[in-house]
């Protein structure tokens, strides 16, 4: 978490640009009663991972409606990444590092008991078809980028 708060988004790799992008759409598209999944496709689609969107959406509803305190997303404008953001990004990370009980570890400070396991198994499962679309997830253990690197 500690890598990402209070860093400029430019600072991210792009899955992580990525990432942030989606999960402030997300709540943007929830709060407003339309589709997450509908306004996020063409976004994932254009990246060639809209195979990961099922889970990125099931992963982002369970945080929704399971958190034991409301997650708070910064608005799409934001240049900045919120704590709670940097908190997700950092469950993202662990996730594209394998290290899923840390990841675990810190979801079950954030959702009931029952949740975290489908949390886990999604954000998994997106990252995995993020990584198959061609983005470096891993990157993501670098925190903050200095340099710009490839398409994705």
């Amino acid at each position: 978490m500690y890598a990402f708060v209070d860093r400029p988004v430019k600072s991210l790799c792009n899955g992580g640009r990525f990432l942030l992008w989606a999960m402030r759409a997300w709540v943007h598209a929830a709060e407003r009663g339309r589709c997450p999944p509908q306004v996020l496709h063409r976004g994932f689609a254009a990246v060639d991972a809209a195979s990961a969107l099922p889970d990125f959406h099931v992963a982002m509803a369970l945080l929704a409606g399971d958190a034991v305190e409301t997650l708070l997303l910064a608005p799409m404008p934001c240049l900045q990444i919120s704590e709670d953001e940097a908190i997700l990004l950092g469950l993202w990370r662990d996730f594209s590092l394998g290290s899923s009980a840390n990841a675990r570890a810190t979801l079950a400070f954030l959702a009931e008991g029952e949740s975290v396991g489908p949390i886990a198994n999604a954000m998994g499962a997106a990252v995995y078809r993020l990584v198959a679309a061609g983005f470096d997830m891993p990157a993501l253990a670098a925190g903050a980028m200095t340099h710009q690197e490839s398409p994705k």
